[in-house]
């Protein structure tokens, strides 16, 4: 196994404390509106990025979140060859990871994590010479997800539209055929999921779910399955 894999799992690892850390401070907030933002949503990330800087970076039970986020890294890693693209990659994957565990507990995606994001990813990419492509894959999945969204406002939230965005931008890097499996990919999962909720008689057909997750899976189910 390469060097640049396990040393990206050991630093997913270490990276995923803290993000478990940065959701924690989210999930604490009380301010959220239901389906919306808080009022305060730079403040609430200060608070949590303060909180994370006193964490300590070891992983801690349950070890979801960090086992996860060193899974992912090494995937990234393992897939990606391009060191900026590489960069931008591991980037999104110590924040995907945050905003999945605060997707799940809250059932939003802040605009303080995935927004920064944008000029983040944009930044690390533009060594690598793939910012337009990268930029138009951002805008068709973003635009996709928002006609879902206008078309079926109760299955997805404004949060999952933006996070669609910067999916694309990042798969986009890679080309046109990652873009589509990674669109196709989170959708999948998440019908998987509803479909097995409904057979466990556990949700019924307008039973809702935080999406966020799924798609960040389906993100690196493109990678690890190019040709879905």
């Amino acid at each position: 196994m390469s060097i640049v894999v396990v040393a990206a799992a050991v630093l997913g690892l270490i990276a995923g404390s803290y993000a478990r850390a940065v959701a924690a401070g989210f999930a604490a907030q009380a301010e959220a509106r239901p389906g919306g933002e808080p009022h305060d949503r730079y403040g609430e990330l200060s608070r949590a990025l303060a909180a994370a800087a006193r964490a300590v970076p070891l992983p801690r039970p349950p070890y979801a979140v960090e086992g996860a986020t060193a899974l992912a890294a090494a995937l990234v890693a393992w897939r990606v060859h391009d060191g900026w693209v590489l960069a931008a990659w591991l980037y999104a994957v110590v924040a995907g990871a945050a905003l999945a565990e605060i997707d799940r507990k809250t059932w939003r995606l802040p605009d303080a994590i995935t927004l920064p994001s944008y000029p983040i990813v944009l930044a690390l990419l533009a060594p690598s010479g793939r910012v337009l492509p990268a930029l138009a894959s951002g805008c068709a999945l973003g635009a996709v997800y928002a006609v879902l969204w206008f078309v079926r406002p109760t299955g997805l939230g404004l949060g999952d539209v933006k996070l669609a965005g910067l999916i694309g931008l990042l798969a986009g890097a890679l080309g046109a055929q990652a873009v589509i499996a990674a669109g196709m990919a989170g959708q999948v999962l998440g019908a998987l999921y509803a479909a097995g909720l409904l057979l466990a008689r556990r949700a019924t057909r307008t039973t809702e779910f935080p999406f966020g997750p799924f798609m960040l899976a389906g993100a690196l189910a493109a990678l690890a399955f190019p040709d879905i």
